[in-house]
């Protein structure tokens, strides 16, 4: 048979590169791109990764993204799949043609035109956004954590205020900042505590002028206590540990609106706050809800348990996804729990669709929920099969909710890499500063 006739490799494209669909190109790269099995693409708006639940510690500034973030050509290099810059807009399912938006430079100017990519299969995992339930003000005066870029301002308002203070300083007394936060899930409650983090180093930076206890961090929950997701106990022992840091607590009442200085909440009280981040609900970008798929209110991407869509030749998963679970009526949760774990059922499956086998289906492991209280503290349980629910805090919690990005980057890197990650971690700790301060 003449090389002409061999028909191409099938090409699978992937569109979002957070913590799922990075793992599950680098896996089919691993699997099927070496191999020349099939032609993997990872489609992603930004050219950088950066773990999502890391977001609270960048706006805090306890963490540089700079120094954690992974670029997608290296990646693709490393692992045998190819990245294209782009945002996805639509999609033409007859002709199998993905469509991407105008990438723009920094002046505004088009740099890469809108253009299509076909694919033979496309894995869409575009994860989600804040949903601030339309609540009047929300979109205008709060600051969400979405992405890196939102973590970063969030983070030069806060320093901007620390400086402006220390420069004013000898003129006026001690100032003070209140923040508010919006939601007391595990991004809330983390970010409450890494801020506390951050005011005891800023001070011993000598950024002075603004003391830990100037520091009024106001976390507000609708519902009845903090952590609703978790058990009992567990937010229980975080909210005594908040407390202690100083960190204003505030439950049973909705914010009906948001203003310029702060919050007004459904029960009367209005809240001050220079700096406001809504961290409260999550929702599927609006554009899946336009691509002829069946999709939900939030606009998640309605699949089966093979996390296929409507469509044969598309797949979905990971926050963008609302996957059924074993009990009818209830459908997997967004976590980045479950996204690890459909990433590696993804990829067996598309591996056991190029081989002519039948696709596995997801079965939800809920292996427990662990929560930073920064350098404090951390709370969580871990479950499974031999121990059932086991309840962790302190040190030891803490030393599991690390492992948790180790895991994730060993799935990325491997065990060298990571191992050489880890010590360049410890050396850096000795020569840089504990805190980003600008």
């Amino acid at each position: 048979m003449s090389q002409s006739a061999v028909s191409p490799p099938p090409h699978i494209v992937v569109v979002g590169g957070g913590a799922g669909g990075l793992e599950l190109v680098t896996r089919l790269g691993r699997r099927l791109g070496k191999r020349k099995r099939a032609r993997i693409t990872l489609v992603d708006a930004n050219m950088t990764h950066i773990w999502k639940p890391l977001l609270h510690e960048v706006a805090a500034g306890s963490l540089n993204a700079t120094e954690e973030e992974l670029n997608y050509v290296a990646q693709a290099k490393w692992n045998h799949f190819n990245f294209q810059l782009g945002c996805m807009t639509g999609l033409d399912r007859q002709q199998r043609l993905l469509q991407l938006a105008p990438i723009l430079d920094e002046n505004g100017e088009p740099l890469i035109p809108a253009r299509q990519l076909a694919y033979d299969y496309l894995v869409i995992a575009v994860g989600s956004n804040t949903n601030d339930f339309n609540t009047p003000g929300a979109a205008q005066h709060c600051l969400f954590l979405d992405t890196r870029a939102q973590a970063e301002r969030f983070h030069t308002r806060l320093i901007n205020q620390y400086l402006k203070a220390q420069v004013h300083g000898e003129m006026t007394h001690n100032e003070s900042i209140n923040v508010a936060i919006i939601g007391a899930g595990a991004t809330g409650v983390e970010l409450a505590a890494e801020l506390h983090h951050a005011a005891l180093m800023l001070r011993s930076y000598g950024l002075d002028r603004i003391g830990p206890e100037d520091l009024n961090v106001n976390l507000v929950e609708a519902g009845p206590r903090i952590l609703p997701a978790l058990p009992e106990r567990i937010a229980n022992t975080a909210a005594t540990t908040l407390d202690e840091l100083g960190v204003h607590t505030h439950t049973g009442s909705p914010v009906s609106e948001v203003r310029a200085d702060g919050l007004q909440l459904a029960n009367g009280e209005f809240i001050p706050a220079s700096l406001k981040v809504w961290a409260a609900g999550i929702r599927a970008p609006a554009f899946l809800a336009e691509l002829g798929l069946p999709s939900n209110r939030i606009n998640q991407l309605l699949v089966d348990q093979t996390l296929r869509t409507e469509d044969e030749r598309i797949f979905a998963f990971g926050d963008c996804a609302a996957c059924p679970m074993d009990e009818s009526g209830k459908f997997v949760p967004p976590r980045a729990q479950a996204a690890h774990q459909q990433a590696t059922l993804l990829s067996r499956n598309l591996h056991n669709l190029l081989d002519g086998k039948p696709l596995k289906p997801y079965r939800y492991r809920d292996y427990g929920s662990l929560i930073s209280l920064s350098s404090f503290s951390a709370v969580g349980n871990l479950m499974g099969n031999l121990t059932g629910s086991v309840m962790l805090e302190g040190w030891l919690a803490r030393m599991f909710y690390i492992s948790l990005y180790r895991m994730h980057q060993m799935a990325l890197y491997g065990l060298p890499r990571t191992i050489m990650l880890m010590l360049s971690d410890r050396i850096g700790r000795s020569t840089e500063p504990r805190l980003k301060l600008h």
